[in-house]
């Protein structure tokens, strides 16, 4: 009944109602439980929210498909998971993270572990198309921008708060480029509706409202590092539950993704000038 339902929906559409169906969902829950509050901020920060949840989730979220689409799941995910070298260049050209070997090495050995795991390494297996490859590259892009600006504004506000604009903003969008009236004329059935609404919650209000929770406590690339986890949970639940079978390469790549979350997570020395900066390096927009 599933792939019945998957067949006819595009990424506009699987973007569009992951997103608002996630928003409907959330928004009465935290009415109820703070009221007005649950969506306080103050007015330049919601614009930053807005831009998190346009430029970040909606950019990462359709590219991501439009990518795969245009190549292969492989692909799509090693060119978007290279998010972590742009986190931590910006980090570093900015002068709020150093490019210490921990920090380095952690970055390379998780686009690489993923390269890896994803089984990306064989013939055939990379497809090039251009316009999938910048549609990757733009997710990876949006990954990295929702990063970084989300741990900015989760220094001030919990990660309820900031879900819920983002998701807000998210809708708005999707709503202007796709009104209700086309969603509606798609004559979408039953099974269609129970997958979209099953997928907005397993794919964006859960993982996300756990993602921010972390990013509450972790820096943007600590934080990117360790999403790298992602691709390798699903290759081990592929594996337990649909009997998939693991390659050697795999393995490699996965214990190459376990390793650099865990060097990324171990404390660092530094001089006392830089530490004072990196204790809270996102606490700032300098």
């Amino acid at each position: 009944m599933l792939s019945g339902a998957v067949r006819p929906i595009d990424p506009v559409i699987l973007s569009q109602s992951r997103t608002t169906i996630s928003f409907l969902l959330l928004a009465p829950m935290l009415w109820a439980w703070r009221g007005r509050q649950a969506f306080a901020m103050h007015r330049a920060d919601i614009l930053r929210g807005f831009s998190v949840g346009v430029l970040g989730m909606v950019g990462s979220n359709y590219f991501y498909y439009l990518a795969i689409q245009r190549t292969n799941v492989a692909t799509a995910i090693t060119l978007q998971y290279t998010a972590p070298i742009l986190v931590l260049l910006y980090m570093v050209v900015r002068h709020q993270q150093r490019a210490t070997p921990g920090r380095v090495g952690s970055v390379a050995l998780a686009v690489v572990g993923i390269a890896l795991a994803i089984g990306l390494i064989g013939p055939g297996k990379f497809r090039l198309d251009t316009l999938g490859v910048v549609a990757a590259e733009l997710a990876a892009l949006a990954f990295a921008y929702y990063n970084i600006a989300g741990s900015k504004l989760l220094q001030r506000y919990d990660q309820w708060r900031l879900l819920a604009v983002v998701l807000l903003a998210g809708s708005l969008f999707w709503q202007g480029v796709n009104p209700p009236w086309k969603l509606a004329a798609a004559h979408y059935g039953p099974a269609q509706w129970l997958f979209l609404l099953g997928f907005a919650v397993t794919s964006v209000l859960v993982p996300y409202s756990l993602y921010f929770a972390g990013l509450q406590y972790l820096d943007a690339t600590r934080a990117i590092v360790t999403s790298c986890l992602e691709p390798v949970f699903a290759i081990a639940v592929a594996a337990s539950i649909l009997g998939e079978q693991v390659r050697p390469l795999q393995l490699v790549g996965i214990a190459a993704v376990l390793i650099a979350t865990v060097i990324v997570q171990l404390p660092e020395r530094a001089p006392a000038a830089v530490a004072t900066r990196e204790a809270a390096p996102l606490s700032s927009d300098s």
